[in-house]
């Protein structure tokens, strides 16, 4: 045995990946330690060590293995001395390179910790034992794809969870991280004002509250990335959903937003897709689009001189950044001046006197039982439809199990129902939680709607106007010098409700001098015709 040993000079391979399949293989160093012991031991020379840490699932994916191969062909050994088979192989295309080898003498001896493969065995017994490891892969993916789906099926998202949440290693589920939920709620809050930029949010994060990212064996502990915050920013996690595999799913882990709030974001990050060095910050920058060509509305300061004043004046005014190079844009620009008349003229059509709102805000007291009544129909109405949607979803696939429709059709119309799905249970959600907080939800639609105005008017404060309009509502187009407003769904309702209120507030005044029900026989009129409005703005 002795003799024939040293005919061979041996390669020594040692590998372990980090991945499940190596979970019971010893460490690289304790193998290089018992194989140099058995070299010892059998007389076997080692010519080099070879050491790595890549997966052998996958053919051509570990360059060492690869380079300890060519160096066999070139004649620099011809042995390998390895833990065990499934060290040099589990897939079929490197296990067949290497049995050819052994059966061309190219490759004179394969030696184990616990048995010799040579080039007169039967191959039948390398290709059992390189099966059995190659088997062993195959079984394992499967087995892993199958716990994979079997944990999204039940609503689990199957990866690491995103920042503000933590995995729960017994149950195998996501919960709230106690440290970090509240946190990522304040960073939407703060994106949701419309007065911040992810950017401008990352600096909050990183410098002023000190935030540092949840610690994980292989990374975290750290300051947040800009990558990190426009990933939380879009992720549909935060709104009880996740994606795998393309497709959108239920989580059972606890929203931390709305769907609509998410929405909401999505817009603002649509605002801010090129960001622009500026000399001085101007209110109304990103929240206005041409409405000729649809590009952004910029701001840009001119100095002019006075000849009658003898000085220089300067002027702010907003224009259309023209940078569709195939349109000529013929929108013409508008003075700050105007275009705050302009916003203050939309904030006007939402405005209701104090003392009607006053009145309101005791009326709306008195309507909550009214109120839960509505509540429990808008319950069965939802619970109606969810079914409804569910049972369209089981038809579509059996549709598509008899191949009655093609996969563009099924893959189009079940994103169409998934979507729908989303939105009703975000209504019922939203039906509950109105339960709670529609009352201190209407005081305040009354308070924005009573002062919004006049704040607006009165206040110097870039970041408090940009904060009012970006609540007045959204797709703000300047169109032959005319400002286009597409008001936010809680204040349609309310602008109709100030039209009715300013007309009835003649009437009202002198009431108002009244005894309280005397006060409240003179409201009767206006309170009949805001009825209905009322339960749009609540719903």
């Amino acid at each position: 045995m002795e003799q024939e040993n040293k005919k061979i000079n041996y390669f020594l391979y040692a590998r372990k990946s980090s991945e499940n399949e190596d979970r019971q293989v010893q460490s690289i160093d304790d193998q290089i330690h018992k194989l140099k012991e058995l070299a010892e031991n059998m007389n076997m020379p080692i010519v080099k060590i070879f050491t790595e840490a890549k997966s052998a699932k996958k053919p051509d994916n570990r360059p060492i293995f690869n380079d300890m191969i060519r160096q066999i062909e070139n004649g620099r050994a011809n042995g390998i001395l390895c833990w065990q088979i499934n060290r040099l192989s589990r897939n079929p295309v490197d296990s067949g390179k290497l049995s050819w080898m052994l059966q061309n003498n190219v490759i004179k001896s394969i030696q184990t910790i616990d048995r010799k493969y040579l080039p007169e065995d039967n191959v039948i017994i390398f290709s059992v034992e390189s099966g059995a490891a190659n088997q062993f892969i195959l079984d394992l993916r499967r087995n892993t794809i199958r716990g994979i789906e079997s944990k999204v099926e039940k609503g689990w998202l199957p990866a690491l969870a995103p920042q503000g949440y933590m995995n729960e290693l017994i149950s195998k589920t996501i919960i709230k991280d106690p440290e970090r939920f509240d946190v990522m709620r304040r960073v939407w809050d703060l994106m949701l004002t419309g007065k911040y930029s992810a950017i401008k949010i990352l600096d909050i994060i990183n410098n002023e509250w000190d935030y540092k990212t949840r610690k994980t064996k292989r990374a975290g502990g750290k300051a947040m990335s800009q990558s990190e915050i426009y990933r939380i920013l879009k992720d549909p996690f935060y709104y009880g959903y996740f994606k795998y595999n393309g497709k959108l799913y239920e989580g059972k882990h606890e929203p931390m937003i709305t769907m609509e709030e998410y929405e909401r974001v999505q817009e603002l990050l649509g605002r801010k897709t090129r960001s622009q060095s500026k000399t001085r910050e101007f209110a109304f920058t990103g929240i206005i689009r041409c409405g000729y060509c649809g590009c952004q509305i910029t701001a840009e300061e001119k100095t002019k001189y006075i000849k009658c004043d003898k000085e220089n004046r300067t002027y702010t005014y907003y224009r259309c950044t023209r940078r569709k190079k195939e349109i000529s844009c013929k929108e013409p620009s508008i003075t700050l001046t105007e275009l705050e008349k302009r916003l203050a003229q939309e904030l006007d059509k939402i405005t209701i006197p104090t003392q009607f709102k006053d009145w309101a805000v005791e009326i709306i007291k008195k309507l909550n039982e009214k109120e839960i009544n509505d509540r429990e129909k808008s319950y069965k109405i939802f619970d109606e439809k969810y079914i409804d949607l569910q049972k369209q979803l089981d038809n579509l696939t059996k549709l598509k199990l008899k191949e009655l429709i093609t996969d563009e059709e099924f893959t189009n119309k079940r994103k169409e129902l998934q979507i729908e799905i989303i939105k009703i249970r975000e209504k019922q959600k939203q039906n509950q939680d109105r339960g709670q907080h529609w009352i201190e939800t209407m005081e305040k639609a009354f308070n924005f709607a009573a002062h919004a105005r006049q704040v607006f008017l009165s206040t110097d404060d870039i970041s408090i106007k940009r904060e009012i309009i970006s609540a007045l509502g959204c797709h703000f187009k300047l169109q032959d010098g005319q400002l286009l407003v597409e008001p936010s769904e809680w204040l349609v309702s309310i602008s109709d409700l100030a039209k009715i209120s300013k007309n009835q507030m003649e009437r009202l005044e002198p009431a108002i001098l009244g005894e309280h029900k005397s006060k409240n026989r003179a409201l009767d009129p206006a309170l009949t015709q805001w009825g209905p409005i009322q339960t749009l703005v609540i719903n």
